[in-house]
């Protein structure tokens, strides 16, 4: 069932704030329906003939074996930014000899359960109800942790719509999961990427050489292929990075690695989870909410992450706590009601009733090259260099490459 959705977000007029906070609805909000992570997979299971799936990215020409290739963190800003570290890649994008490459939007928040969910059901968040790294919990109250799955909780439960690739599976096509091996009994798995037979190999290298092999298995199939590590390397060192220049030219030779091993009548896409920022240290650019007096106020628990914040307020401190955000970050994030961030879309065109109190009594969005960090809360995350969540380019656009045999 669906939440009923809230009246159209007042513009800043209505805001007697001073100095004048960023209007709701000026957030670039994810293209769901026709450009987003979620369209993605039911794109591609409609032109393999996957009843109830729908072709929403239309100039996707329909193949019959298909595989996603997601790199963790590779946003279209970045790899635009570093086509010497990429050359293969570069090659792929619209623009270059014979490429058709162009980006489209992660979902909000940018980030990696969120989008993984997205991706994996075919839905956008609102619906399969990841909407941020850590949300509440309304059973019980506290915070969820949805990437590492804590504190537990039943993962058909928490998501209990089929995947794209379940559905695939059960209309008759060939349906394999490439990745390490270390994420094939996690509960995210389970909820957004299960489907046909896991194959866990611990290099990229190897799991290239086996989604090749898993395409040509059938007649119809569809592959998922994973890589983590430029994204960890985002994560510590920062996208400009030497390491993190690394690891790209590393990706680079994976993804044509698997691009000469493709069987005949296949689709290859390479896309990501989310971009990433760099973020100085300094408090001008990082604000501490565990130092922060005025953030704290009224808030029993600060969820999501340093970009893309949802904020729970003790009871009766919603309006009180959503003035203070405003007033104190108006003009570097665009801060909002949950009830103005659902009208605006930020989650999706609908939001599912039991996801609905997931949602921040306030939710925060980074427009600036800012971070809202807890130090004492989240000492790990704090100390991250590159940091994604929010709506800006560098974070939301993600490449659509596409190689076809």
């Amino acid at each position: 069932m669906s939440h009923p959705t809230p009246a159209a977000a007042p513009g800043p007029a209505s805001w007697d704030q001073h100095p004048e906070p960023l209007a709701v609805d000026s957030a670039p909000c994810p293209e769901y329906g026709s450009g987003s992570l979620a369209d993605l997979l039911p794109t591609l299971a409609a032109g393999m003939g996957v009843p109830g799936m729908t072709a929403a990215i239309t100039e996707l020409a329909p193949a019959d074996r298909n595989c996603v290739f997601l790199v963790d963190g590779l946003g279209w800003e970045q790899l635009r930014a570093h086509p010497e570290d990429a050359p293969y890649l570069t090659s792929l994008l619209a623009g270059s000899r014979g490429g058709t490459g162009r980006p489209i939007t992660a979902g909000y928040p940018a980030t990696t359960a969120t989008s993984l969910a997205s991706v994996g059901t075919g839905l956008p968040p609102g619906a399969h109800g990841l909407p941020g790294y850590t949300v509440r919990d309304p059973a019980t109250g506290e915070l969820m942790n949805q990437l590492r799955w804590q504190p537990w909780t039943a993962p058909h439960v928490w998501q209990p719509y089929p995947t794209v690739f379940q559905l695939a599976e059960k209309a008759g096509v060939h349906v394999a999961q490439v990745s390490s091996p270390a994420f094939q009994n996690t509960p995210l798995t389970k909820v957004a990427l299960s489907g046909g037979a896991f194959h866990g190999r611990l290099t990229g290298e190897e799991r290239m050489d086996v989604a090749a092999g898993q395409l040509a298995a059938g007649d119809r199939s569809l592959v998922y292929t994973y890589y983590s590590e430029l994204d960890g390397a985002g994560h510590r060192y920062g996208v400009d990075s030497d390491t993190w220049r690394g690891q790209l030219m590393h990706v680079d030779r994976l993804v044509q690695r698997l691009a000469e091993q493709l069987p005949p009548r296949t689709a290859l896409y390479v896309t990501a989870d989310h971009g990433m920022v760099d973020v100085p240290f300094d408090d001008e650019h990082r604000i501490d909410f565990d130092a922060d007096w005025e953030l704290r106020a009224g808030v029993a628990l600060l969820g999501g992450e340093g970009r893309a914040r949802h904020v729970y307020a003790v009871p009766g401190a919603a309006a009180d706590v959503l003035t203070c955000w405003r007033e104190v970050l108006g003009e570097q994030f665009w801060v909002a009601s949950r009830d103005e961030a659902i009208a605006a879309g930020w989650f999706g065109p609908a939001i599912d009733e039991r996801v609905y109190a997931r949602i921040g009594d306030v939710v925060a969005a980074a427009r600036d090259d800012v971070l809202i960090i807890a130090s004492e809360r989240e000492p790990k995350e704090s100390a991250m260099v590159g940091n994604h969540g929010s709506m800006t380019p560098a974070e939301q656009l993600v490449p659509l490459l596409e190689v076809r045999s």
